[in-house]
This record gives structure tokens, C-alpha cells and sequence, in this order.
């Protein structure tokens, strides 16, 4: 009842820079948080960034400084700049959606990822 369509991945250089967006649409009466996780090869699924709908952020130490977080209330997306990438950057990133739909119910919704690869 709700999809996401994510945006922006792809091959860059070390210090390079890439916009990850993500949108979400369906049975939705609203939006709480929005954020991105990310999956290296043989690794668990981890947080890189959260945004609420108050706009209250919350980023993970390995990409603070670096990465931006940002999300359009009115039309459902959510945004990640990420700067001065490195090689370690190099995973699946995972857009995830919590809110409330049409009918009353709570949602989790997962985006289907997108490869983003950081190397030389």
C-alpha cells in the first residue's frame, strides 16, 4: 500500500559526491520518519541517517559532517547529499518510511535499494 521508489546511486570517485533521493506514495495519511540505511557485502543493516517530521536529524558518527540528510513533507520524499565520499561509503543504501496510512494502520516501508560504489 505504500511504495518507494529510490534515486542516485552509482559509481563515483574517492571525495566525490552523489544525492540519494527517495519517494514515497500510496494509501498514506502521514509520515513520521524517513531515513537511510546502508549494507556493505557480508554486513548487517545499519542507520546512516533519520529525519522526523518535526525536522529533528540523527546521523551516523562514521558520516556526520559529511553526509545531509533532508526530506520535502509535502511531497513525501526524502533526500541524502553525501560529500567527500570514501570507499568505505561503498554499500546498498535503503531508504525507510514510518508513518500512517489511510486506514489508521502504522507502516514500515522499505525502499528497494541502490548500489552506491565509491573507488578509484
Amino acid at each position: 500500500q505504500v511504495q518507494l521508489v529510490e534515486s542516485g546511486g552509482g559509481l563515483v570517485q574517492p571525495g566525490g559526491s552523489l544525492r540519494l533521493s527517495c519517494a514515497a506514495s500510496g494509501s498514506i495519511f502521514s509520515i513520521n520518519a524517513m531515513g537511510w540505511y546502508r549494507q556493505a557485502p557480508g554486513e548487517q543493516r545499519d542507520l546512516v541517517a533519520r529525519i522526523t517530521s518535526g525536522l529533528s536529524t540523527t546521523y551516523a558518527d562514521a558520516v556526520k559532517g559529511r553526509f545531509t540528510i533532508s526530506r520535502d513533507s509535502a511531497k513525501n520524499t526524502v533526500s541524502l547529499q553525501m560529500n567527500s565520499l570514501k570507499p568505505d561509503d561503498t554499500a546498498v543504501y535503503y531508504c525507510k518510511v514510518d508513518g500512517r496510512l489511510l486506514t489508521g494502520a502504522v507502516f514500515t516501508s522499505w525502499g528497494q535499494g541502490t548500489q552506491v560504489t565509491v573507488s578509484s
